[in-house]
C-alpha cells in the first residue's frame, strides 16, 4: 500500500491522465448560419457557448467567369457593401476561441470551376477578399476568416482539389488556413471527393442526412454506422464530424432524436480517433428544437 507521501503523486497522475484521455475524447460543435435572418446575429450565436466552429453561409455565386456574390438571407444587403459591420461580430468570435469559417457553395446558387486557371482565380479572390489578403471591396469588412468550407452540391465536380491546393497554399506558421468541407454521406462525394483526397482539409463534416442508404431511420443506426466507419477509415482529414439536421424540419430525412444520438451513435463513433464532433443545419433550427443543448454533454 502506497504511503501518504507517495499517493499524492500517483493521485495527481491518475487525474491528469484521465484528462488527457477526456480531451482525446471530447468533440465540439459546428453550426451553419446566415441562411434565416431569425436566427440571430453572429456575436449572439457565439456567445452561447453552444459552438466551436461557425460557417457562414454562403458564398453561391463564384466561378466561370462570373462575379463572386454572397447570400446570408435576410441579414444584410451586399449589394450595396451592407455586410461589412458583421467584420466586428466575426472578430467577437474569434476572441472566444471560436473559428470562423466562409462557406462556399450551397444547395441554392451558381458557382462552378471551368479550369485550373479558374480554380486559382476564385482563390485568389478568396484569399483577398475574406482571408488574409486585401482589397478595396470585402464583403465581410477587414476581419480575416479563419478558412473556407467547400458544401458544394451542384454544378460541375471539376478543379475544386486545385482550389484546396491553391488556398492551402497561404497557409502559413503566422496564420493558417483552415479548410472545411460537408461532403454527402455516400462515399465518395460526387462534388468534392477528389478535394478530399488531397489531403489538405482539416474537418470534414458530412452530411448524414437527406440520403437513406447512409442515415440513421425508423430506429436503425447500421447505415449510418457503417457509413461512418468508411469515411473515417478512407479520408485523410484531421477530424471527422458527424453532420445532421437540427430539427425535423431542417432536412427532408436523417433526423436524430437526441436521446438516440447521446445513447446509441456517439458512444461508438467517439472510440475513432479522427472523431470531432457534431455539426449542425442550422442555427435557425438548433434555436427552435434546442438541439445542441440536448447534446452537449455527450459530444
Amino acid at each position: 500500500m502506497a504511503t501518504k507521501s507517495q499517493a499524492k503523486p500517483i493521485f495527481f497522475l491518475l487525474v491528469f491522465v484521465s484528462s488527457l484521455i477526456g480531451i482525446s475524447k471530447a468533440g465540439g460543435i459546428a453550426i451553419y448560419w446566415g441562411q434565416n435572418g431569425n436566427e440571430g446575429n453572429l456575436t449572439a450565436t457565439c456567445a452561447t457557448g453552444k459552438y466551436a466552429y461557425v460557417n457562414i453561409a454562403f458564398l453561391n455565386q463564384f466561378g466561370n467567369g462570373s462575379t463572386p456574390g454572397i447570400n446570408l438571407a435576410g441579414h444584410c444587403n451586399p449589394a450595396s457593401n451592407g455586410c461589412a459591420f458583421f467584420s466586428s461580430q466575426i472578430k467577437s468570435c474569434q476572441r472566444l476561441g471560436i473559428k470562423v469559417m466562409l462557406s462556399i457553395g450551397g444547395g441554392a446558387g451558381s458557382y462552378s470551376l471551368a479550369s485550373k486557371a479558374d480554380a486559382k482565380n476564385v482563390a485568389r479572390y478568396l484569399w483577398r477578399n475574406f482571408l488574409g489578403g486585401s482589397s478595396r471591396s470585402r464583403p465581410l469588412g477587414d476581419a480575416v476568416l479563419d478558412g473556407i468550407d467547400f458544401d458544394i452540391e451542384l454544378g460541375s465536380t471539376q478543379h475544386y482539389d486545385d482550389l484546396a491546393r491553391y488556398l492551402s497554399a497561404h497557409s502559413k506558421r503566422r496564420r493558417k488556413v483552415y479548410l472545411t468541407a460537408a461532403p454527402q454521406c455516400p462515399f465518395p462525394d460526387a462534388f468534392v471527393g477528389a478535394a478530399l483526397n488531397t489531403g489538405r482539409f482539416d474537418y470534414v463534416w458530412v452530411q448524414f442526412y437527406n440520403n437513406l442508404q447512409c442515415q440513421y431511420a425508423s430506429g436503425n443506426t447500421t447505415n449510418l454506422l457503417n457509413s461512418w466507419n468508411t469515411w473515417t477509415s478512407s479520408i485523410n482529414a484531421k477530424k471527422i464530424f458527424l453532420g445532421l439536421p437540427a430539427a425535423p424540419a431542417a432536412a427532408g430525412s436523417g433526423y436524430i432524436p437526441p436521446k438516440v444520438l447521446t445513447s446509441q451513435i456517439l458512444p461508438v463513433i467517439k472510440k475513432s480517433s479522427k472523431y470531432g464532433g457534431v455539426m449542425l443545419w442550422n442555427k435557425f433550427y438548433d434555436d427552435s428544437n434546442g438541439y445542441s443543448a440536448a447534446i452537449a454533454a455527450s459530444v
